[in-house]
């Protein structure tokens, strides 16, 4: 479904290099996380794909979504695929969300804009417009339940300063998963969750990749979190791959000195007072 090849991301005159020559695969259905500490080049790398890189980068190699190359592709082509045939999560719901705009009203605009790139299956879906209307409104509730949403209807209601951190991450979700992509990048989508909501957010992660079918890349510096969802790890490090396999692969028998420090911190049963190792313990410099 997604293949990286030779993927290279510079910034500025100085081309600041944030990701440097990575390849990488998703297949249909897959799930694979990318797992990182923060500047390591995973969230430049989730831009790339999705064509949201700003004016000042420099994007190298090649990025081919179900064997269609995106790169060089025009804003205008890129804005059919977005939503449609791939969508992405972003860690942070109070800044993706519009604080303007009701919840529904956000999800029903990209169910709106689906079918404004697709009039022949807004046709299907109901005869006129009034019609239109009125399905892409059930639709909404529909999906908010889906994604764990208690009371759809007043949740669709709100505006996202009325809603805890929980319900703005699900409806991030509902709007990712609305048309049925076949592509969802997550970009830390419960890092700023507790690990009581982090949990059930997981867990619905889990629901709604299985029963939607999607392919999904799954940005985390957590291995742990990255474990419970992903079949697969590619671990980066400095903007480059340093190290790829099974999830098991990756916990039992990591090659890397930086995939090492990154399971060994990732145990959940270190002793109380016990010191965590940090990474250069296991010969990685973290400066």
């Amino acid at each position: 479904m997604l293949e990286l090849k030779g993927v290279g991301v510079e910034y500025g005159r100085r081309r600041v290099k944030a990701v440097c020559d990575v390849s990488l695969e998703v297949g249909d259905g897959r799930r694979l996380g990318l797992i990182g500490e923060s500047g390591s080049g995973k969230t430049a790398l989730a831009l790339a794909i999705m064509g949201l890189l700003p004016e000042n980068a420099r994007l190298t190699g090649s990025i081919r979504l179900d064997g269609r190359e995106l790169v060089g592709l025009s804003d205008e082509q890129y804005s059919r695929l977005r939503g449609d045939a791939m969508s992405l999560v972003f860690q942070e719901p109070m800044t993706a969300l519009d604080p303007t705009m009701s919840v529904g009203m956000q999800v029903a605009e990209v169910l709106r804009l689906h079918y404004a790139r697709n009039p022949k299956e807004a046709a299907k879906y109901h005869a006129d417009a009034a019609h239109i209307a009125s399905g892409a409104r059930q639709r909404v509730l529909d999906i908010l339940s889906e994604v764990g949403v208690h009371d759809p209807q007043r949740v669709a209601a709100s505006f996202p300063h009325q809603l805890s951190g929980g319900q703005r991450q699900r409806v991030l979700i509902a709007m990712a998963l609305i048309n049925r992509p076949e592509l969802v990048i997550l970009d830390e989508p419960t890092t700023a969750l507790d690990v009581r909501l982090q949990a059930q957010v997981l867990r619905l992660l889990d629901t709604e990749l299985t029963a939607s079918g999607a392919a999904c890349l799954f940005i985390s510096h957590d291995l742990a979190v990255v474990s419970q969802v992903c079949d697969e790890v590619a671990v980066m490090y400095r903007g480059g791959i340093v190290e790829q396999g099974s999830v098991r692969q990756i916990f039992e028998t990591p090659q890397h000195p930086y995939t090492r420090g990154l399971v060994a911190t990732a145990r959940l049963d270190v002793p109380p007072g016990e010191r965590l190792p940090v990474l250069a313990d296991f010969g990685v410099d973290d400066e």
